[in-house]
């Protein structure tokens, strides 16, 4: 069954309503999901982790069926700092002031700078296929610009980038999801349905271009202040990446972490593209049973 187990619930948290799902029993668990997804790219490891955790896995702030909040010119409500402030919101709301983190894509960014700024309240945090932010920017080369070319047009001012998406939301899916059709049957149905339902949710795409605009800008802005006073992750973190993506083969990921952490920094690649979650489950729990 799809998140068997599981509650659906939507709650309250710093002036924004956000879905997600709940279950388990133990320590608290806090699962962020990436691009363009929803809670739902967590249905195959969830269940598992439910076992000795208490797992929430929220719909970030503009994803999914949480609240979109309209665009901006600073782009303020979709910085990867108010986001996060979101999720201390919620699982203070919850009854948790302390938990631990696995992330993926965009919800990795969101991670990160929870770490960052709230560091009382993570106890380990675990991302998957990204580097910093701000490292991706400043070590930008063709390869890169090819190859993750919808940073910059999803960056692009509103709403040119929404008007190409929401001609077809279906085809564009599927287009920035895979390079080729067969590489989407990892896909849950259920999952995927989801997924395509919240991109027809009005402001889910303007939010989802929101996010990729606030990255190129104000959350530029936060990461270099951040690195100019010298703050780094302070718990563990465990960096996994898929190995059929480019990561690994663009940049040495553990070496670039460990400059942004201060304590211990492990992990590695994993027999995956971009989806490791839904691509290669039984592997990133391996990772995780060892690590969390």
């Amino acid at each position: 069954m799809f998140f068997k187990g599981f509650a659906l619930e939507y709650h309250e948290a710093n002036g924004q309503r956000i879905r997600l799902r709940q279950g388990g029993e133990g320590p608290p668990l806090l699962l962020l999901h990436g691009n363009p997804q929803t809670h739902a790219m967590w249905h195959r490891l969830a269940p598992a982790l439910a076992r000795r955790f208490t797992v929430i896995a929220p719909d970030l702030r503009g994803y999914g069926f949480s609240s979109s909040p309209p665009p901006s010119p600073d782009h303020a409500a979709h910085a990867k700092r108010e986001m996060a402030q979101d999720l201390v919101a919620l699982m203070r709301g919850i009854g948790f002031n302390r938990f631990r983190v696995v992330s993926h894509d965009r919800g990795a960014r969101v991670a990160h700078r929870l770490a960052i700024d709230h560091p009382e309240r993570v106890e380990r945090l675990c991302t998957m296929d990204i580097i910093p932010t701000i490292e991706h920017f400043e070590r930008t080369d063709m390869g890169f610009a090819m190859g993750y070319y919808h940073w910059f047009w999803l960056a692009q001012p509103h709403d040119r980038p929404e008007r190409m998406i929401l001609r077809d939301v279906e085809d564009w899916f599927d287009l920035h999801t895979s390079r080729e059709p067969k590489d989407r049957g990892f896909f849950h149905p259920e999952a995927r349905a989801d997924y395509l339902a919240a991109l027809r949710e009005p402001g889910t795409v303007t939010s989802i271009c929101e996010d990729y605009r606030a990255a190129a800008t104000i959350d530029l802005v936060h990461d270099r202040e951040s690195r100019a006073r010298g703050e780094k992750v302070q718990c563990p973190l465990l960096a996994l990446w898929g190995a059929k993506g480019k990561l690994g083969e663009w940049y040495e990921p553990l070496a670039i972490w460990r400059r942004y952490a201060t304590g211990e920094v492990t992990g590695g690649a994993v027999a995956s593209g971009h989806y490791l979650a839904e691509e290669a489950p039984e592997e990133v729990l391996s990772w995780l049973d060892r690590f969390l």
